[in-house]
């Protein structure tokens, strides 16, 4: 292909994030700040970057409309909006955070509350949350959790702390081989699961965390004396609101694609990348690097006027620490089917794979992803 591709890109932020190290800056390990870098400083220089907010899209029109008021028109369209913190469906929540026993991950303001809140526990009951829905890694809420109990034991405080999961799922990972691994270490940890369980609400000043149960459809109170959110997580606005999403069903929002070569089922010009495609798997870094080579040879294609060459199977994976220098590293693709691409044993916990998580990736994001050379 011969003619130039104008490229725009649509982002209103002016720090980039390698958000998969926000678990280790809640332990303490990584400071917030080493996970930041300018925005200009990633920027393709062919890019044109229009620094603004998505405020609606129209495929019927193959337009964009900003929150400035400005419109793009596109020939072809990349949708990688991300997912979006739904912290508002949880009553309380943002009240919560702003309390020293409560922190998330899931963002780089709170990430640090966690480690402060986690050195100053000093016995009682450390209660974790994981939503109804999709989320982004969806490992992290017990990534968390396991930190945290491995903390508390080295600092002997284990004998007075009750490290209670409440998830809304019913097992700690879908990929059986894996699942084996982490119902074992939760089995010697001592760590109490409470499946099917959905946070709804926080009340700060009493220190307690309601959840509604998934099965008796009853509301249920934990009281803590440590609590990390893992907030729930919804499509972002300007897909939900627009042609592109999926109109019903648990995954509703979220932009409709197909599974394999990512293009949208009704807009044949509309590719999505990442967190907002409907897509059955894991949504994780991880997936977005094997998504966007198919998004890139399929793009081109539609602009060709060819057959799509590419198709995506996917992959995922999810880093899990299980302690500091220690990981279970879960590959897989569509249907759960554990995929490992080491010649080790990925099903127990590791040294290589916590400085593969540690040191690698982030050098593979920052100098491989984000150039589109890994």
């Amino acid at each position: 292909m011969d003619r130039r591709i104008d490229i725009g890109l649509v982002e209103p932020s002016e720090t980039h994030y390698y958000q998969p190290l926000w678990t280790l800056v809640g332990r303490g390990v990584v400071k917030p700040e080493t996970t930041a870098r300018p925005t200009a400083s990633v920027m393709p220089k062919e890019v044109v970057w229009h620094r603004d907010r998505v405020g609606r899209i129209d495929p019927s029109g193959s337009r964009v409309e900003l929150e400035s008021g400005r419109t793009l028109t596109y020939d072809v369209l990349v949708v990688a909006l991300g997912i979006r913190l739904a912290w508002e469906l949880v009553e309380g929540a943002r009240e919560a955070l702003a309390t020293p026993e409560v922190g998330s991950v899931f963002s780089v303001e709170s990430a640090p509350t966690v480690w402060e809140a986690m050195k100053h526990f000093r016995g009682g009951t450390a209660l974790f949350t994981n939503p109804v829905g999709p989320i982004k890694c969806g490992g992290a809420p017990q990534k968390i959790m396991y930190l945290a109990e491995a903390y508390w034991r080295d600092q002997g405080l284990r004998e007075r702390s009750r490290v209670v999961g409440a998830f809304a799922g019913t097992v700690m990972l879908g990929v059986p081989e894996i699942n084996a691994t982490l119902e074992r270490i939760v089995a010697d940890r001592g760590i109490e699961m409470r499946f099917r369980h959905d946070l709804r609400a926080i009340d700060a000043d009493e220190k307690v965390a309601s959840f509604r149960d998934l099965e008796s459809k009853q509301d249920i109170p934990i009281p803590y004396d440590f609590l990390h959110v893992t907030p729930p997580q919804r499509a972002p606005i300007p897909v939900a609101d627009s042609p592109l999403a999926l109109a019903e069903g648990p995954n509703a929002g979220f932009a409709e694609v197909d599974l394999h070569t990512l293009q949208h089922v009704r807009y044949p010009n509309v590719f999505v990348l990442g967190d907002a495609a409907d897509l059955p798997t894991a949504k994780t870094g991880a997936a977005v690097r094997k998504q966007a080579p198919v998004v890139v040879a399929n793009l081109r294609a539609v602009l060709e006027g060819s057959e799509l060459p590419k198709r995506y199977d996917g992959y995922s994976s999810c880093p899990l620490l299980t302690d500091v220098g220690k990981l279970v590293l879960a590959e897989f693709t569509y249907g759960n089917t554990f995929a490992p691409s080491f010649p080790v044993d990925q099903t127990r916990e590791r040294y290589d794979m916590y400085l593969l998580k540690r040191h690698l990736l982030p050098l593979l994001y920052w100098h491989g992803m984000l150039k589109g050379r890994a």
